[in-house]
């Protein structure tokens, strides 16, 4: 709906005026340049407009509260929690700045629409950290401003000579703890994030620190010690070293991992936060699942000069309930379980840890991937999906993370896959770890390693098949989203997924699933394996789109909520 001219000009007019304060606003706060122009008088151009089905939008996400049992801790463990909490509110202040240009002049726009409407408005501003629909390939759900793709990470005035300078990653803006600004002369300066960020990743390491004396757990006090220590350093290693021996009840993942939120190159790392409780009993049960990682490596569908045998083969694995997480991981889709670190170095040394988020996955499987299921799952496969399926799927798709391509060697050149598949990477490296986690516990099985139940290869097709469509919602602009666009259109092609026109539901042959799945995975590894940019382009651009069946399918799921948005009423 267009918001009357008259209001318009009132919006437009303390936009400009706000956008001539923000500014020197931040530059008092002691972080320097925060918008990626310097001025923020862009957000006063364009129409400001909101789209007319904002409420069915913020239906998509189900007010959720995340509190799990934390009863059995004692005073001091409540106590390093709280200091935790707090230096992950930081990483929240950070994310925004990383993520969104002129975030505080974008969201005072909000102050011009009707009472009635900024209430709405505010929320899915904050559920989006912007104007920009995550789910709708980040356009805009008020105002008309382009999304940059390469978020706040550099200048929206980029030149195609600029971008072809960053791209170089000999240049020296390709690393992971930088922004891209312009100095005073207007060339291009890569500033760490230990300067950009100074004033909150001060306080942080003040936190990290305070907890460390607090706590009793020998592991966590030496990491969050050393990640103190990074975050003045840009240097992560030790840090990273010391998260993967972590082992204690009370947890923290903390600091800058993931590079989705960096669309124009998928070079720039986001700061988030996971403050979790261990279930010890649980971690235990799957700790053996860890040793067949080089098992599986050797046995992958590529050819074996292309397979990483030097990974570390540690890889520990958390089963945690969520009592707090913040930045990157709190926006939009809600994470459910992760796999870090990802520098290769560590995993090279130690392997990666899986750690999955009981509470957040119970949540997701019993209010979206059930009903998902009974609307566009043949009822005779309806009965083979499983709430320890979808938890089965979700370790091995973290698990297979860690497996296949990553060191590479280009033309004589050590590089890695992130590299090389640039912006396109993170798309291609989430639909492998889905196919693989199917082809793992496949192969698994047939091997007869006697983990899982007689019926898995029906129970994890057919919760498989209602998982792509309750991903597929999140949006092609999002990896994981596209990433199951991908496998969607992939199986169907080869006759794994079939379509009932009759009941507009889907059944899954598993036999051609299971064959079809191996080769998917095969495709994917070997255009990794070979830094194959332009084969990765085309790969998206061939399976990564929303067919108009495929439209009308997830048309039908209106009602069904897209996602959680997570409360946590005891630190909030």
């Amino acid at each position: 709906m267009q918001i009357r001219k008259p209001l318009e000009i009132v919006i437009l007019s303390l936009v400009l005026m706000v956008g001539l304060l923000g500014c020197n606003g931040q530059e008092e706060s002691g972080v320097k340049s925060q918008s990626a122009m310097g001025s923020c008088d862009w957000v006063g151009e364009g129409h400001v407009s909101v789209v007319d089905d904002l409420q069915a939008r913020l239906e998509a996400y189900v007010p959720t509260e995340l509190t799990p049992d934390i009863s059995h801790l004692d005073a001091t463990q409540n106590e390093v929690l709280n200091k935790l909490v707090a230096a992950s509110k930081l990483m929240n202040e950070i994310f925004l700045l990383q993520a969104t240009p002129c975030h505080e002049e974008l969201l005072a726009v909000i102050d011009g629409f009707p009472a009635d409407q900024q209430a709405g408005l505010r929320r899915y501003f904050s559920i989006n950290v912007s104007p920009w629909d995550r789910r709708f390939h980040h356009e805009p759900f008020f105002g008309s401003w382009k999304h940059p793709a390469g978020a706040n990470y550099y200048p929206l005035d980029l030149t195609e000579q600029e971008i072809a300078l960053i791209s170089d990653s000999t240049q020296g803006f390709a690393g992971l703890f930088t922004m891209i600004r312009r100095d005073e002369n207007g060339a291009l300066r890569a500033i760490p994030y230990s300067e950009f960020f100074k004033p909150q990743l001060d306080e942080a390491a003040g936190l990290l620190r305070e907890a460390a004396v607090l706590t009793a757990n020998e592991s966590l006090r030496a990491f969050l010690n050393s990640r103190a220590d990074a975050f003045a350093t840009d240097d992560y290693y030790e840090s990273d070293m010391l998260w993967m021996d972590l082992d204690g009840v009370v947890e923290i993942t903390i600091g800058p991992y993931e590079t989705y939120e960096d669309g124009l190159f998928g070079y720039k790392a986001a700061f988030e936060s996971f403050v979790t409780v261990t279930d010890p009993v649980e971690s235990a049960r799957l700790a053996n699942f860890k040793d067949e990682l080089p098992w599986l490596e050797a046995r992958l569908p590529i050819p074996d000069e292309m397979k990483n045998t030097n990974r570390g083969g540690e890889s520990p694995i958390r089963v945690v309930d969520e009592v707090y997480s913040a930045g990157d991981t709190r926006t939009a889709v809600q994470t459910i379980a992760f796999n870090l670190p990802n520098d290769e170095r560590v995993r090279e040394a130690k392997g990666s840890k899986k750690v999955l988020l009981r509470n957040v996955m119970k949540s997701k499987f019993d209010n979206i991937l059930m009903p998902i299921a009974k609307v566009l799952v043949v009822p005779e496969q309806l009965g083979n999906l499983t709430a320890e399926s979808f938890f089965l799927h979700t370790l091995w798709h973290e698990m297979s993370h860690g497996l296949g391509p990553g060191k590479i060697t280009i033309d004589g050149r050590q590089t890695e896959v992130r590299l090389e598949l640039k912006e396109t990477y993170s798309t291609l490296e989430e639909a492998k770890a889905d196919a693989m986690g199917e082809w793992d516990i496949f192969v698994l099985t047939r091997a007869g390693r006697g983990y899982f139940s007689e019926n898995i290869l029906n129970e994890q097709s057919a919760t498989y098949l209602a998982g792509l469509f309750r991903s597929v919602r999140f949006g092609i602009g999002e990896a994981h989203g596209q990433a199951n666009a991908i496998q969607y259109n992939y199986l169907l092609e080869k006759k794994a997924v079939l379509f009932h026109e009759d009941s507009g539901q889907y059944s899954i042959d598993v036999p051609v699933f299971e064959k079809a799945i191996a080769d998917l995975v095969a495709e994917i590894c070997v255009i990794q394996a070979n830094g194959d940019y332009q084969g990765s382009v085309d790969f998206i651009k061939r399976y990564g789109g929303v067919t108009d069946m495929l439209a009308a399918s997830l048309a039908r799921l209106d009602g069904i909520p897209v996602d959680l948005e997570p409360l946590f009423p005891t630190y909030e």
